[in-house]
């Protein structure tokens, strides 16, 4: 290490010495000056080899422990937009979508890979559906949310602010396409029951929604969008509606629907009983259902494990080649030509 002090002693008396120059003292001068006193780490071989190879056993043994949580989790995906309507009707998707008269009761069969300790986690997940365009994204009223008819600058929900000259609650594209699916299991003989509470940021429940303020002239124009809310039931407790508020960065995204608080055995088979009702099919969108275990890094996800394990043998390779040319080829500290020119220039 190389301590910059005595120089920086050296510029500020000669900055000092100036004629007709006031003095400056202080530490917030020679800060702005670049005169405080600097430690300059000196990067020999030595210290890089060592410091790669120290980055290399940081981040392999990290990669493989998270690796290792991330393949505890135990996870069940299922498409099921295609496989629930009638094969006579899958030539036409928005024809069954759209017609009332057609039943969208669909059952579905998954077998347990793995025994799945509880809380198993039920999540909806949507592809090709960008949460995160800018017109859907900016179509809501946050006062609204929280202090309901009050507010009635609603002009940011358009086009969804009113409907037959009065003001929806909640008004916005966002509250209009709720998911609207529905998920009901059974395991054998036995019903699985699905708890819904606490699905939303505790956050956005007590600070974001109002505990007063309750659905008002919702889903009654002549275009319908996703689900309807229960007008008996103030926005704070509607759990589904707060999740799907929290719009998605990414086309692809999972959200929270419930949980399971039983534990399921390998080779169980869980009987699904769903309503197909959201309309995926006029965007080319996809919908499944997940039924997720979780670890204490969270979900099952290996992008931080393999990207830790790419950084810690990345940084080992890059080691032993800095170690083989350092043993190859050594460099002696202090130059004999760099010095001996350093001397006849410093002389004349």
């Amino acid at each position: 290490m190389d301590l910059d002090s005595g120089t920086s002693s050296t510029v500020g008396a000669r900055v000092q010495a100036i004629p007709g120059r006031p003095a400056q003292h202080g530490a917030l001068y020679q800060f702005k000056q670049q005169n405080l006193p600097a430690c300059k780490p000196v990067l020999t071989p030595a210290t890089v080899i060592a410091t790669f190879l120290l980055m290399g056993f940081i981040f392999i043994p990290l990669g493989l422990i998270t690796l290792r949580a991330s393949n505890s989790v135990v996870e069940i995906v299922d498409r099921y937009d295609i496989e629930c309507i009638p094969e006579e009707l899958r030539s036409n998707k928005l024809l069954y979508i759209t017609d009332d008269s057609i039943s969208k009761n669909c059952s579905r069969f998954l077998k347990v890979p793995k025994s799945m300790r509880a809380p198993i986690y039920i999540y909806y997940q949507l592809d090709n559906y960008y949460q995160n365009h800018r017109r859907y994204v900016k179509s809501r009223n946050d006062k609204q949310l929280l202090h309901g008819l009050g507010d009635n600058s609603t002009s940011s929900c358009k086009p969804l602010e009113s409907s037959g000259d009065l003001p929806i609650v909640p008004c916005g594209l966002i509250a209009w396409s709720v998911f609207n699916d529905t998920f009901k299991f059974s395991s054998g003989s036995s019903e699985l029951k699905v708890n819904r509470k606490n699905i939303a940021w505790k956050s956005d429940r007590n600070h974001k929604f109002g505990k007063d303020v309750y659905p008002f002239n919702f889903q009654n124009g002549p275009l319908i969008g996703g689900g309807k809310l229960d007008p008996n039931t103030p926005l704070s407790d509607q759990e589904d509606l707060i999740v799907w508020m929290r719009t998605a960065a990414l086309p692809s995204f999972r959200k929270l629907y419930g949980r399971i608080e039983e534990d399921l055995d390998a080779d169980d088979v869980i009987v699904v009983q769903l309503m197909n009702n959201y309309n995926a099919y006029s965007f080319g969108g996809k919908k499944k259902l997940v039924l997720s275990t979780s670890s204490w890094l969270g979900g099952k996800n290996d992008f931080f494990g393999v990207a830790s394990l790419f950084i810690g043998t990345f940084c080992m390779m890059i080691s032993i080649v800095f170690l083989l040319l350092h043993v190859k080829n050594p460099r002696p500290y202090g130059d004999a030509m760099y010095t001996s020119w350093n001397k006849k220039s410093s002389s004349s």
